[in-house]
C-alpha cells in the first residue's frame, strides 16, 4: 500500500525547504495543508511557497482561492483525500506538508460531518459581530450550545462565530454534531514532525517577520485592506497591519505584534501535536541534509513495519 507521508511542525521551524528536498528524493508531489497559503494575494504574509520552489515539484492547495472565497477542513477533507488517492495510484509517495492543525487531523483522521453555511446565515451572524460584538455571539452560543460553550476559547472569535453557525444551520448543538470518527483511508500514513528548541524557533520566527517586512509585507496588507473583515484575512501578520492602517498603533509596535502571535500561535501548533503519539520528532537545528537523510529512514523503518493509520 502507497504512503502518505506528513510533514508537520510549527510555524517559522523550516518546514517548506526541507519537505520540498524530501520530496525530490521521492519523485511526490506536495499537497499543502496549510489553511491561509491556500489564498492567492496573500503569499509574502502567509510565507508561501516562492515561484523558484513551486517550479521544482508539482504543488497543490496553494494560491488556488480567493480571499472571498470560504473553506473549511471539512472541504480540504473532501479536496484532499480523492486527490491522495488519486496520486498514489502514480506515485509510492505523497507529501503533505503545513501546519494546520485541524487540515492535518481532517486527512489523517478524519473531521465531523458539519453542515455548510449558507452565505445568507453567514452574513447575519458576521453582521451581528459588527453591530453588537463578540458577547452577543457567546451569549447565543451559551443558550443553543452550552456543551460547546464551556468548551470553547472564548476569546476566539472565528471558533465562536462557526459554533454559532453550525447550531443555527444544523439545528442541534454544535457539540452533539463532533463525534470525532476515525475513517479508514486506502493509504499508509507515516507522520514527521520538526522541531527546534524555543529560543531558536523564536529567533527565527523574528527573523522571518523582519524579512516578510523587507520583502513587501506591508504593501500586501494594504491592498487587501478593503477586503479586512473577511474570514482569510483575520491571520497573523496581517490583522496587526490593518490596525496600524486603522491609525490604532504605530508600525513598530504593530511588528511587535506579529512576533508575539507568531510566537504564541507556534506555541499553540506544538501543544497540539505534542498529543498526537504517531509522529515521529526530528530536531532541525542541526543541518537539512541531516533532516533529510533522517526522514528518509524513518519512512524506510515504518513502510518495513507496515505502518497505517488506524480505522
Amino acid at each position: 500500500m502507497n504512503t502518505l507521508l506528513v510533514l508537520l511542525g510549527p510555524t517559522g521551524v523550516g518546514k517548506t525547504e526541507v519537505s520540498l528536498q524530501i520530496a525530490e528524493r521521492l519523485n511526490s508531489p506536495v499537497i499543502s495543508s496549510d489553511s491561509r497559503q491556500i489564498y492567492k494575494q496573500m503569499v509574502i504574509g502567509t510565507a508561501a511557497p516562492t515561484n523558484d520552489q513551486l517550479g521544482r515539484i508539482p504543488h497543490y492547495f496553494v494560491g488556488t482561492l480567493e480571499p472571498e472565497d470560504y473553506y473549511s477542513a471539512s472541504q480540504f477533507e473532501e479536496d484532499a483525500v480523492p486527490l491522495i488517492e488519486n496520486l498514489l495510484q502514480t506515485h509510492s509517495f505523497v507529501v503533505m506538508s503545513g501546519g494546520s492543525m485541524m487540515y492535518i487531523d481532517a486527512v489523517c483522521q478524519g473531521i465531523d460531518e458539519i453542515p455548510t453555511i449558507d452565505e445568507k446565515l453567514r452574513k447575519e451572524i458576521h453582521d451581528l459581530y459588527l453591530k453588537e460584538g463578540l458577547d452577543a455571539i457567546r451569549s447565543r452560543l451559551k443558550i443553543l450550545d452550552p456543551v460547546f460553550y464551556n468548551q470553547v476559547d472564548l476569546k476566539n472569535p472565528k471558533r465562536v462565530i462557526h459554533a454559532l453557525e453550525v447550531c443555527l444551520m444544523a439545528g442541534r448543538p454544535y457539540s452533539s454534531l463532533r463525534t470525532n470518527p476515525r475513517k479508514e483511508r486506502n493509504f499508509n500514513i507515516v507522520k514527521i514532525g520538526f522541531m527546534r528548541p524555543r529560543e531558536e524557533l523564536y529567533e527565527r520566527i523574528n527573523r522571518r517577520v523582519d524579512q516578510m517586512i523587507e520583502d513587501g509585507l506591508v504593501k500586501e496588507a494594504w491592498e487587501l485592506y478593503p477586503k479586512r473583515h473577511l474570514n482569510s484575512l483575520n491571520t497573523v501578520g496581517y490583522k496587526e497591519l490593518f490596525d496600524y492602517f486603522d491609525g490604532n498603533c504605530t508600525l513598530d509596535f504593530a511588528i511587535g505584534k506579529i512576533k508575539q502571535h507568531s510566537r504564541n500561535y507556534a506555541r499553540k501548533q506544538m501543544t497540539w501535536f505534542k498529543r498526537d503519539k504517531e509522529i515521529n520528532w526530528i530536531d532541525l537545528s542541526n543541518n537539512k541534509l541531516d533532516a533529510v537523510e533522517k526522514s528518509i529512514h524513518l519512512i524506510s523503518q515504518c513502510n518495513r513495519m507496515g505502518k497505517k493509520t488506524d480505522g
